[in-house]
């Protein structure tokens, strides 16, 4: 294995960190692993890919992720490996050993943080700088553009060759993080690695179809209500703008939307040339408001959000509110600085 399956900061995880991942791995007969609520293309993507690696070894496996409303968003349903997905309630209370998978928190692991603080060996995998390293061992590696660039090491040096069904995983992951080789973060490496995996078989058009080019009609009239609502402040974020807009679950239930089909809104929000910052607030079905925000990268909002108890990246970030729509955009505003 070369340092190009890791990116430029593969020093991030110590070599003798990776040699005890993998004997610990190697050890364990049951694995328990677990991504972030409301699961996106990198953690879900990442967990599936590792539970088909560890199936392939032998290993007994369960998946699963701590949402009050136990299912796989829509986009993601494509993914292989869902065999592995059991529900919270039948996810092991104490595992020997359990791994996350692009979790910043514990508290991202929702109704699985208990099972988490029980465990007696907790591998975290991730790249969020905000990482509170909550694991009783760490695979964390901020430089990488995604974790699915860390969950392939670990899948290599565990032996597993990456098969077509693991590679979709792990490129569903690497492309959702890149924003689709748009952002920052597509470097040579991440063209290395994508190229390692479209040589496994990969259909790339019919992936990027499934995540970004399907919807079903009423997200195209809940869009049109949220931009409807659209505001531009040109004092926020220090003079360099903020756009914002807001779903409601009325807006959602009217079409009977779920809520994983607005997560995309920001990515049409953030366009807005007047506003250096974007931020999409979206009500779930609990009545909180799931917050995601932008940046053009003059402004942190990784570090505004990870002080509003939520966390993520400079460019990229969200939180969760339980406070009206104007207060939760006043105290983001008041944290969208340069400093």
């Amino acid at each position: 294995m070369t340092s190009e399956h890791i990116g430029p900061a593969s020093g991030a995880v110590p070599e003798a960190t990776w040699q005890r991942a993998v004997d610990l791995v190697s050890g364990t007969e049951e694995i328990a692993l677990a991504c972030h609520v409301s699961p996106d293309g990198d953690a879900l993507g990442s967990m599936l890919a590792m539970g088909q690696a560890l199936a392939a070894l032998g290993k007994r496996v369960v998946a699963s992720f701590g949402d009050n409303r136990f299912e796989v968003p829509r986009l993601l349903r494509f993914l292989p490996g869902q065999e592995l997905l059991v529900g919270p309630a039948a996810y092991p209370a104490a595992p020997a050993l359990m791994m996350t998978f692009d979790s910043s928190t514990v508290e991202r692991l929702g109704l699985l943080g208990e099972n988490a603080a029980k465990a007696r060996e907790l591998i975290v995998v991730d790249h969020h700088p905000s990482n509170t390293g909550f694991g009783t061992m760490s695979l964390i590696d901020p430089a990488v553009a995604a974790t699915a660039v860390l969950t392939e090491e670990l899948i290599h040096r565990l032996g597993v060759p990456v098969d077509l069904d693991i590679a979709t995983c792990l490129y569903t992951g690497l492309v959702t993080d890149t924003g689709s080789f748009k952002y920052a973060s597509t470097t040579p490496e991440v063209h290395a690695m994508a190229g390692r995996l479209i040589a496994t078989g990969l259909r790339t058009d019919q992936i990027a179809r499934d995540l970004w080019d399907r919807s079903p009609f009423g997200y195209l009239r809940v869009l049109g209500t949220a931009l409807s609502r659209v505001m531009l402040d040109g004092e926020a974020a220090e003079g360099l703008g903020m756009v914002w807009t807001y779903v409601t679950r009325l807006d959602r239930s009217v079409y009977a939307l779920p809520y994983d089909e607005v997560e995309g809104m920001i990515d049409i929000v953030r366009r807005a040339d007047e506003a250096e910052v974007a931020v999409v607030l979206k009500e779930d079905d609990e009545g909180a408001w799931q917050v995601s925000t932008r940046s053009k990268g003059a402004i942190d909002v990784g570090r505004a959000c990870q002080a509003l108890g939520g966390g993520g990246h400079a460019r990229a970030a969200g939180f969760t509110s339980h406070q009206p729509v104007e207060e939760t955009v006043a105290t983001l505003r008041g944290l969208l600085t340069t400093d």
